[in-house]
């Protein structure tokens, strides 16, 4: 079971459970409901999520809601900065070659 943030984040059910938490906490049931899983699949993965870091558990009767823990997501956020940079100028690049295309 992958526990760093980058081996976490590389499967697209649990990046997609960590943006549905984005609002506020949710109960199993409710993330459960966002996918074409069973309800133990996706029990694995909020496991693994849990594991990382990356949300909070909170029982409440019978339920379990999970809350976002964003903290860990700022190693990929530095991670990804330098890459900001070199898309910005890219982007720049391709602007600037637009708008002399458009003067012709």
């Amino acid at each position: 079971m992958p526990t760093d943030v980058f081996g976490v984040l590389a499967n697209p059910v649990r990046r997609r459970l960590l943006e549905s938490l984005r609002d506020g906490p949710r109960s199993t049931g409710e993330l459960a409901g966002l996918f074409e899983l069973g309800r133990p699949a996706v029990s694995e993965h909020l496991a693994v999520l849990k594991a990382a870091g990356l949300v909070r558990e909170e029982p409440r009767g019978r339920h379990r809601f999970y809350h976002l823990r964003p903290a860990p997501l700022a190693e990929v956020s530095e991670w990804l900065h330098p890459f900001e940079h070199y898309w910005k100028q890219r982007l720049d690049a391709l602007a600037d070659l637009l708008d002399e295309e458009n003067d012709t």
